[in-house]
């Protein structure tokens, strides 16, 4: 390889540009230009490269791979009339080695100027809030508006990131209280929601009980109408069937079912004035009272089958079975009741 240096930067100056000593090798990723007779000659591609003593000089050496320039910090004012520090790191490298040797000056100094006035031209254009979240879009905004000036130089601009966004100190304590003040918002409207969906499920739920709870009575009272109608129906049938076969045997002139009956009834209705002596003090009796054997004998003049004698008979029976003849000697010891005649 040939002597001399090559910059760290395509952007620096050499101490030494590299010497002509007819034959040169020139570096990978490097750009050489070449002047003859102080007019532009040729730009010498990396490998071999054979020069003309005194006639040709290597004037320009520029690297071809990508270089990242420090943007220093600056102030920016925003939207909203936040005043910013920031800085950044531009990307780039030179596509057209003739344009970035004849183009410019200084080509650093150029770069780094227009990065920093086209990152107060955007920041200019947002607030606060959209600066800290639009942060991609803001170096995308950046690095397009470079390349669109940087075009003549040569050099294309990759990519530009800000680094650092530094806010007053008034306004990062407001945007600290702001985040608390949201987070508290956050919690309280997350407490909110749920007690309201506590009290809509515990809602619900007596609802769904109470509906429950109202079925089960209407099935109830319905299981208890119909049971309720069943038993009438079935006493009415059996009263039906009974009072069908009683008159049956009326009708057929069994002597000994027409006794049963009347002999039923008399029983029946002695039994009545027997309770009616021993839970009552006021006592219903009929007019004839001391005929026994007339009273039942009223009570069976409805089938006409049962005789004087008869009656007697069976009232006598009557009155030791209910306890009639009790009730009326307690009754002379006793305050006598209220007697009504019927």
């Amino acid at each position: 390889m040939g002597g001399g240096l090559i910059p760290p930067t395509y952007f620096q100056k050499p101490a030494s540009l590299p010497m002509n000593t007819v034959v040169r090798f020139v570096p990978q990723q490097t750009a050489w230009i070449v002047e003859r007779m102080g007019k532009f000659n040729r730009i010498l591609q990396p490998g071999l490269a054979v020069l003309i003593p005194f006639l040709d000089r290597i004037a320009y050496v520029k690297s071809l791979k990508e270089v990242a320039i420090e943007i220093p910090s600056q102030s920016a004012i925003t939207a909203d009339n936040v005043t910013l520090e920031l800085d950044g790191v531009l990307y780039t490298r030179v596509f057209d080695a003739y344009k970035a040797s004849y183009g410019v000056e200084d080509a650093e100094y150029a770069i780094s100027q227009l990065a920093q006035t086209t990152m107060r031209s955007e920041i200019g254009q947002l607030t606060l809030d959209h600066v800290l979240k639009e942060r991609a879009a803001l170096n995308t905004n950046i690095t397009q508006a470079i390349n669109e000036a940087a075009q003549a130089w040569g050099v294309t601009c990759l990519r530009y990131e800000i680094r650092d966004i530094h806010a007053p100190k008034p306004v990062v304590d407001a945007m600290h209280r702001q985040v608390t003040a949201e987070r508290s918002k956050r919690a309280e409207i997350l407490d909110s929601e749920g007690q309201r969906q506590s009290a809509i499920n515990i809602a619900e739920g007596q609802k769904q009980s109470a509906i429950l709870a109202s079925e089960a009575v209407r099935a109830e009272k319905i299981n208890g109408a119909a049971g309720e109608a069943e038993a009438i129906l079935l006493r009415a049938r059996a009263t039906a069937a009974g009072i069908e076969a009683v008159a049956r045997s009326i009708a057929d002139g069994k002597d000994a079912a027409q006794g049963a009956v009347s002999l039923s009834v008399a029983e029946k209705y002695v039994d009545a004035f027997g309770k009616l002596a021993k839970e009552g003090t006021a006592v219903v009796v009929p007019g004839n009272v001391g005929d026994i054997g007339g009273m039942i004998a009223t009570a069976l003049s409805v089938y006409g089958k049962v005789g004087d004698a008869q009656a007697k008979t069976m009232a006598k029976d009557a009155l030791a079975k209910g306890g009639v003849i009790d009730a009326q000697e307690k009754g002379n010891a006793s305050p006598a009741p209220e007697q009504t005649t019927v």
